[in-house]
């Protein structure tokens, strides 16, 4: 193999890894935003003084990052599980897991809403409830108007590339 092509793959390779490294830097900054808008949402729904918030915080981040970890442990299963090539065993373990996982979250959410009482109050412990459910409605309608919005780009430059070429053909 010549140099040329050995340095073309090197430099390719690193190409291809500072694109790797600004495209999760992005993805750190879009999920630092969407925490941050979280945390004020929050926050303001539950109205806490800066006492509270001093002790509520830690347990509630806690209790997310348990939250996500359990998630994940589904999410990845699901992704490895094909229903198309999956036998009956396979796809009897993986109702189990997803029940497993359901039992779990209940439990993580039951000791937790204890721990959160001990801070906050019962109307606060729903405010925050609602806020999450209202948090992750408002974040799903933020994703498909982004998803729209690129539709409609995307039809947009469909329509003028079609006027270019219906130009360049008649002249």
């Amino acid at each position: 193999m010549n140099i040329f092509v050995m340095m073309k793959r090197l430099l390719f390779a690193a190409l291809m890894l500072s694109l790797a490294t600004a495209a999760q830097a992005q993805n750190d900054e879009a999920r630092q935003k969407i925490e941050s808008a979280k945390i004020a949402l929050i926050s303001e729904r539950l109205g806490l003084t800066p006492e509270d918030a001093q002790q509520f915080w830690p347990i509630y981040n806690e209790y997310s990052q348990k939250r996500r970890e359990n998630h994940k442990e589904f999410a990845q299963a699901r992704r490895k599980f094909n229903p198309e090539t999956a036998t009956e065993q396979e796809t009897q373990d993986m109702l189990k897991l997803g029940r497993e996982v359901k039992e779990r979250q209940l439990k993580l959410e039951g000791e937790y809403s204890e721990r959160m009482l001990k801070v906050i109050n019962s109307k606060q412990l729903m405010s925050l409830q609602n806020a999450e459910r209202d948090f992750k409605r408002m974040l799903l309608d933020r994703l498909d108007q982004r998803r729209q919005q690129q539709q409609n780009s995307n039809e947009q430059l469909r329509r003028q590339n079609n006027e270019r070429m219906r130009n360049k053909r008649n002249n």
